[in-house]
């Protein structure tokens, strides 16, 4: 009774302090961190593809920018590519006397290609005048030494040859797999299977080290040998000959087939995908066609240009790094969505396509056009805002035509269809059961709407009515007015063309609350409506707004409902309805993206200040259970708060690693030993840490970024980054925590 007593008296509270909205000014943010947008390395994947069926092994980049790659049948060039459209492996005819040569080896010394054939070491380079005679006709490993000297093995035997010392040659009792020369000691190193060897051609001095280990690749670094196994890697001290720690085996992949360093950095190739150690101890790992054209990596080199060359059985993976800054990546994020992601004003994904070929896609229909196009369009919205735009004002003109075009297509007042396209086209459209013809003959609009799309769309219109000065902006009003009152008069239900309720559109009490208390949707619910009637009231000045909003809060428990913490977000009982059981197996990722996009209009447009500071709290709580997940809008949409702990650094993480590449690759990284995994959850959070976007599945905000693996559609669709990057990227830059680029 004592809290029964005291809620009422909340509510008491509330009222009273609603009768006079105060003024007193919004939460200080000056302590509110700010990111500069300075620029940074952003990678992405310039693929290769073979198109005949040699094999390849190595790839390399001369001074020239040319890059050559060793197959069984010659040497090959690159051919045409750019990104996310690959180029091919040819012939390199360039050299007709090249072609004519059983060129078994290759390499790269002094920034020149170097060949190795069944007679002799040579090179197209200082005019052809390396040219080493050998006498092994089988050699296929050579590297090279201090002066145009080399050291070439078949694989069972070593020579050394140079034109100012004679011939070295040692036959040694293990299997050669790679050669490379140490130049601070001036030693070629030699990998074994079972050793690791050294020569020095000073002293013609050989010596041998054996390992236990099955040894795959080798390369040297900082006075370090780092061998590869198939079981992780380790470190040598190359001047004592002595291990250095333990064997490292919690790798993406610990089977190793290739290791170079690159600009300071271990680069490891495996059986699936290459990995790079970065300095914080992480893994950046390269798995699918995102970044390759197979996973199985043959040999890894650096680029003269910074680029990361990947040889893979299937074709050459070259891995470029450019300077960008956030507004950079934006611009290149606009163009993509105009160039291939408008379908009738709708922000629409690319589907059908052919092995991601972007050209043979078609744009296609969604149950949440509406939803993804409000997200596109508010983030067009805060585009203008903040550089007045005339392109963003456009776009924000064509899809408000789009969003009012879902309304007034079907015949039922104040209802958003899900979709619309010309007529005839029904049975090869998505869920096809779900479309009705228009009244006009030529199109057909798509019924069922949810509650996704309806809070999406008062989110939109709530912020182009705030920060629009034209005709949007009364646009705008018309049409959350004519949804809102649709749903008031409809006694909180949307109604469809048969007069039943959706089987989402629902925030009548007599639904709402017959959730148990720890069921989702009971929270969902209540915090959407709530913020829907407060934006409606907030733009309208119609009393029936906040009438019913202030009725739901104190007579339904609707503040208590969206107020609850997220931590008592549960399983339903066994005694519960079975309706409450399903909506509560498992977290509801599209509840989150409901929740925050319902933030902006329950904080902002809140009808008292003591009102305001409870949905802080429970903004903040959400927040709070959400910030695993590091996603940036959640991050950016919480800073509207005033609060200046919302984890920017990890909002700018989440932009920043996003692939410029949003194609619907396949991606696995349950085999993965670099990362820990927890047991199972009601989160279904996999891992201790999140990955970053570059490493998961393409997804929108409304999937659980935990989810490791996306097999089945590879390369068959691309995602548009109107509402998965742009939004988040606009708002912050609006709401002033990420700055113009610098």
């Amino acid at each position: 009774m004592a809290k029964i007593t005291l809620y009422y008296l909340l509510v008491i509270s509330i009222i009273l302090a609603s009768c006079k909205n105060s003024n007193k000014k919004e939460d200080q943010v000056s302590n509110r961190p700010i990111y500069k947008d300075i620029p940074y390395q952003q990678d992405y994947s310039i693929k290769y593809n073979l198109t005949n069926d040699e094999q390849i092994s190595k790839a390399y980049m001369d001074r020239n920018g040319v890059i050559q790659i060793l197959s069984d049948k010659g040497i090959l060039r690159t051919h045409d590519g750019q990104f996310l459209y690959p180029g091919a492996l040819v012939e390199d005819k360039t050299y007709r006397t090249l072609t004519d040569k059983n060129i078994n080896g290759f390499t790269l010394y002094k920034d020149q290609f170097v060949y190795l054939d069944d007679k002799a070491v040579l090179s197209n380079a200082w005019a052809g005048n390396l040219y080493l005679s050998h006498d092994l006709p089988n050699a296929k490993y050579l590297a090279g030494g201090e002066n145009f000297d080399f050291l070439i093995s078949d694989g069972k035997t070593l020579e050394f040859i140079s034109n100012d010392k004679s011939p070295w040659t040692i036959e040694i009792n293990d299997k050669v797999l790679a050669l490379l020369y140490d130049s601070q000691n001036k030693i070629f190193w030699i990998l074994g299977t079972h050793s690791i060897s050294s020569f020095d051609p000073a002293k013609n001095k050989f010596n041998t080290i054996p390992q236990e280990e099955e040894l795959t690749a080798f390369t040297l670094f900082k006075a370090k040998l780092i061998l590869g196994t198939s079981n992780g890697y380790f470190k040598i001290n190359t001047t004592t000959g002595k291990r250095e720690g333990n064997i490292r085996n919690r790798l993406p992949v610990n089977n190793i087939t290739a290791i170079n360093i690159i600009n300071e950095c271990l680069w490891f190739g495996s059986p699936q995908g290459a990995f790079k150690l970065s300095s914080d101890g992480k893994f950046d790992y390269y798995y699918g066609k995102r970044w390759l054209p197979s996973n199985n990596i043959k040999h890894i080199s650096q680029g003269k240009d910074g680029s990361v060359l990947i040889v893979t059985d299937a074709g050459l993976g070259k891995i470029v790094f450019k300077n960008m800054t956030l507004y950079d990546k934006a611009q290149y994020y606009e163009k993509q969505v105009r160039d291939r992601h408008i379908r009738l004003g709708l922000n629409a994904s690319l589907v059908d396509m052919d092995n991601g070929n972007i050209d043979s896609g078609r744009l296609s229909d969604s149950d949440n056009d509406g939803l993804w196009t409000s997200m596109y369009l508010a983030g067009q919205v805060f585009r203008y805002a903040v550089t007045q735009s005339e392109e963003a004002l456009q776009n924000c003109r064509e899809s408000m035509e789009a969003m009012e075009r879902l309304f007034n297509i079907n015949p039922v007042q104040g209802f958003p269809s899900r979709s619309f396209e010309r007529s005839g086209y029904t049975e090869k459209l998505s869920d096809p059961e779900r479309w009705q013809h228009s009244t006009d003959p030529k199109w057909d609009w798509k019924a069922t709407t949810s509650s996704d799309e309806v809070i999406g769309h008062m989110f939109t219109y709530g912020v182009m009515a705030e920060l629009m000065e034209n005709d949007l902006k009364d646009r705008a009003i018309i049409l959350m007015d004519t949804l809102m009152s649709h749903i008031v008069s409809n006694d909180l239900y949307m109604v469809d063309f048969d007069g039943k309720p959706t089987t989402w559109g629902k925030w009548n009490p007599d639904y709402v609350n017959e959730r148990p208390k720890m069921v989702g949707d009971r929270k969902i619910n209540s915090s959407n409506i709530i913020a829907m009637l407060q934006t409606a009231y907030h733009f309208t000045g119609k009393e029936k707004y906040k009438k019913k909003a202030f009725d739901l809060m104190t007579k339904h428990g609707y503040l208590e409902n969206l107020m609850r913490p997220m931590n008592e977000i549960a399983t339903a009982p066994s005694d519960a309805d079975d309706w409450s059981k399903m909506l509560s197996e498992s977290w509801n990722h599209s509840d989150d993206e409901m929740y925050f996009l319902g933030y902006w209009g329950l904080y902002n447009y809140a009808l008292n200040d003591t009102l305001k500071e409870k949905y802080k709290k429970s903004i903040i709580d959400h927040w709070e259970a959400e910030r695993p997940e590091k996603d940036g809008a959640w991050n950016i949409m919480t800073a509207i708060t005033g609060t200046s702990t919302f984890d920017l650094d990890e909002a700018i993480w989440y932009l920043q690693q996003h692939p410029l590449d949003l194609i619907t690759w396949d991606i696995k990284n349950s085999h993965r030993k670099d990362i820990e995994f927890i047991s199972p959850n009601f989160r279904e959070q996999t891992i201790k840490e999140v990955l970053p976007p570059d490493e998961r599945r393409i997804q929108r905000h409304n999937g659980n970024m935990f989810k490791l693996d996306k097999i089945g559609s590879d390369g068959t669709e691309e995602y548009s980054a109107g509402d998965i990057w742009l939004l988040p990227y606009w708002m912050g830059r609006y709401i002033g925590v990420i700055s113009e680029p610098q």
